[in-house]
């Protein structure tokens, strides 16, 4: 399914630049911490198809043609990334500043310490938040048939615009799709949630971490 091949990118754009600006807003300093806090709000302010549009018609003025595959991969993958860095940002916030000091002693640089003694913990403190981002950015692929994308709500419209009669029944089978994806990413989640969840290297107040970057990212909270 696109659906599938755009949720994948999306997920690793948002991925990929959500850990960046986590870390910028913890150990960025002043400056880069405050560019990091401005790039989250305005993609979390500004609505996924309003930023659509923008990615979409925005660059050919400028000489730029891009397909709708790729201005939804970036958009959605943009916005993502805002509430994806509130997850990861938790999860780094959460562990003991102590296990940084204690690596700075040992003479580990300060970088080396991120990535080799926080970043593995964070990223498994983050599982469960970002088990209910998944389940948000599922749903937002759909948006990209405004661009033309050619996703299965589209395919959808096309069929119940040429078969009118059977437009219910076309779109009650695109949100069982949607259900079943959910449901399955949601296990597969779950299983890797588990998996990591290795007894002697969860950092204090694990459960109480988990909870809370269950509902971090803002989602259900009026952002969308």
């Amino acid at each position: 399914m696109i659906n599938i091949e755009l949720l994948l990118a999306l997920i690793a754009v948002g991925y990929v630049f959500g850990t960046l600006v986590a870390l910028l807003q913890v150990y960025g300093g002043k400056v880069l911490g405050t560019l990091a806090r401005i790039y989250e709000w305005i993609f979390r302010s500004i609505p996924a198809l309003v930023l659509l549009f923008l990615f979409y018609y925005g660059p050919p003025r400028f000489g730029l043609d891009i397909s709708g595959f790729v201005a939804a991969m970036f958009a959605l993958g943009f916005r993502s990334s805002a509430y994806q860095s509130q997850i990861f940002r938790g999860a780094i916030q959460s562990i003991p500043s102590g296990q940084m000091m204690a690596a700075r002693s040992m003479g580990m640089s300060r970088v080396r310490a991120i990535f080799t003694i926080i970043l593995p913990q964070a990223f498994r403190l983050s599982i469960p938040g970002w088990t209910n981002e998944f389940s948000s950015v599922i749903k937002d692929t759909t948006l990209a048939y405004a661009v033309g994308f050619n996703e299965v709500l589209r395919a959808a419209r096309i069929v119940y615009d040429t078969h009118y009669d059977l437009a219910m029944t076309v779109l009650i089978s695109v949100a069982l799709i949607f259900m079943v994806l959910t449901l399955l990413g949601n296990a597969g989640m779950g299983l890797v949630e588990r998996k990591f969840r290795i007894p002697g290297l969860q950092v204090p107040g694990y459960e109480k971490v988990r909870q809370m970057a269950l509902g971090s990212s803002g989602r259900g909270r009026g952002w969308r």
